[in-house]
């Protein structure tokens, strides 16, 4: 078994040697293998789970990723959780064994390994997403730069006394700052800075200096893309990214995936399509189909189900373009989730908050929640008591706070598994939901002179049906159902096609909640396939059905 633990964080050395680990203990279900390198040349490693005495691409499949933001690394947790529930439960969960008998998941548990390398260093520098120096190789010459100055190794905050601050010690909790009233005048204010150092300190001004990696691989995406003076991050084109270029190759010559679940950070929400775009631009079939899928989400995992567009934007009509799960929707056709992982506010029992408004605007009372959460369930460590500092450019300050690496961007360790155990059970109901095509009735029957009636008839016992989305209908992104025939040495095909395509096959994700009066079910789940053949007795004729997205099937059929 891979010596894995969930309460660590590991670094890629550690990460590898536990993905090679359960190639190698489990080889008749797991296989490994590279997709691509990344920018300081790195594997990024796919584990494909699945029986492998069968072909992984005559299956459906679920692709999963973590970890394309650099110092987003449970969601890489959240994968090896899931491959170690799978690996185990083979053969115990019935449900697991029937989707890795019948199905297949597609698993990239690190898409981003050198921003996760830099943001778990022992000297961390956290970065939104790529190690790629963009848009410029040089740094800017003046700044603050966060950074561990005291030592004591966290990144914490600064508050520097200043008669023009925004901020004022609470009257309630001391520890905490709250804003300075339109009308105040006289007290003592502060303002508060990232901790760090000031490159280029002329006495007055404090700015940020901006990182010189700026790239964020989550809007390098194809769907949506647009360029950086309007999304910033978004490279110089799509895909111009190594890292993104090899996962967007991988799923491109994979059209058997079915669906898409990308782990983030932080927030606690399950995230649909669109980013930039209404629920009213959806195909109605297709957001009806997002709301149960997001509805068995939430009853699962306990995360609420979202649209960016409606409930996570960052500022008002200001759209995020280029991400993952508007390219796995729009352009490949299947239906894609951005899972943002942990959520401190939900742990301290704020509830009905809004995602990102919060940030901006929320009652002094949930501060308190949060700092009672810290005290209690962290043992103090989420919130450091400030303490005096003599900095080396702004003299006098304090150094505390919210020990946001901690406590905020990833789950404390002591919680890691606890949180990342929420998915299993819907990464793999999931992927049962994906169409499956298998065969229904196939027999042959003499018609007389040597002749054979070979019939035909394919099913998809799937949910979804085999095009999965009205969107990839309408991009024209999935082919037919496929039926074909081999006929035996001596043989000869009378009537028919050596090769025929058969239309798509529906599920039952667009039935209503009860049967009614309106309502019938006709066999529009079934499709059938009649040849003529001329063969010699006791010959065999073979048959097949495959489509892409709903697996193949395979029977032989005696005439004579």
């Amino acid at each position: 078994m891979p010596d894995i633990q969930f309460d660590t964080y590991y670094r890629y050395e550690d990460l590898t040697r536990i993905l090679r680990g359960y190639a190698e203990e489990y080889p008749n279900m797991v296989r490994i293998e590279s997709i691509g390198r990344s920018h300081e040349d790195r594997d990024i490693w796919l584990l494909t789970v699945t029986r492998q005495d069968t072909a992984d691409t005559e299956k459906p499949a679920l692709w999963i990723d973590g970890n394309i933001h650099a110092s987003e690394v449970s969601p890489s947790s959240a994968c090896l959780y899931f491959i170690e529930k799978l690996v185990t439960g083979y053969s115990t969960d019935p449900q697991i064994t029937q989707c890795l008998d019948s199905r297949v998941y597609y698993i990239c548990p690190r898409m981003n390994p050198d921003g996760a390398e830099w943001a778990l260093a022992d000297q961390p520098k956290i970065i939104r997403s790529s190690t790629r120096p963009y848009p410029y190789d040089e740094e800017a010459p003046r700044g603050l730069v966060e950074e561990d100055i005291d030592g004591d190794g966290r990144m914490l905050q600064m508050r520097v006394r200043d008669p023009n601050g925004p901020w004022k010690v609470s009257s309630e909790e001391p520890r905490l700052l709250v804003r300075r009233e339109p009308t105040d005048v006289d007290g003592e204010y502060y303002r508060v800075l990232p901790e760090g150092r000031i490159d280029g300190y002329d006495g007055a001004l404090v700015l940020l200096k901006p990182d010189r990696e700026r790239l964020d691989l989550n809007r390098n995406w194809p769907s949506g893309w647009h360029q950086e003076h309007e999304q910033r991050g978004a490279g110089p084109y799509p895909t111009s990214e190594p890292e993104v270029r090899a996962v967007a190759a991988f799923i491109a010559s994979h059209p058997n995936i079915t669906g898409a679940v990308t782990f983030h950070t932080w927030s606690g929400v399950l995230l649909r399509p669109y980013s930039d775009k209404s629920d009213d631009e959806f195909p109605a079939e297709d957001i009806w189909t997002y709301r149960k899928i997001g509805r068995k989400g939430t009853e699962i995992t306990g995360y609420p189900n979202v649209s960016v567009y409606h409930d996570f934007l960052y500022f008002p009509k200001q759209y995020i373009r280029g991400g993952f799960d508007d390219w796995m929707y729009d352009h490949m056709g299947v239906f894609s989730w951005t899972v943002e992982i942990w959520s401190p506010q939900q742990q301290a029992g704020i509830e009905d908050f809004k995602f990102i408004e919060w940030y901006r605007e929320h009652p002094f009372e949930d501060d308190l929640k949060l700092l009672r959460w810290s005290d209690q369930a962290l043992g103090g460590k989420g919130f450091v008591d400030w303490r005096p500092f003599e900095h080396p450019q702004l003299g006098p300050v304090e150094i505390g706070g919210w020990d946001a690496l901690y406590a905020f961007r990833n789950p404390p360790p002591q919680f890691l598994e606890a949180e990342v155990a929420r998915f299993p059970a819907w990464l793999t109901w999931h992927l049962l939901i994906s169409p499956r095509l298998e065969l229904f009735d196939v027999q042959a029957t003499a018609i007389g002179d040597g002749a054979y009636r070979v019939r035909l008839v394919v099913q998809n016992t799937g949910w979804l049906p085999t095009y999965v989305t009205k969107k990839a209908m309408e991009k024209k992104v999935v082919r037919d159902v496929v039926c074909e025939i081999e006929l035996p040495e001596g043989a000869e095909l009378v009537t028919g096609e050596v090769r025929e395509e058969i239309g798509q096959l529906e599920g039952r994700a667009y039935k209503p909640s009860a049967p009614s009066v309106w309502d019938v079910d006709p066999t529009d789940d079934r499709a059938k396939v009649e040849w003529v053949v001329r063969a010699p007795a006791g010959s065999t004729v073979r048959l097949l059905a495959r489509h892409a997205r709903a697996g193949t099937a395979r029977a032989e059929v005696q005439v004579g």
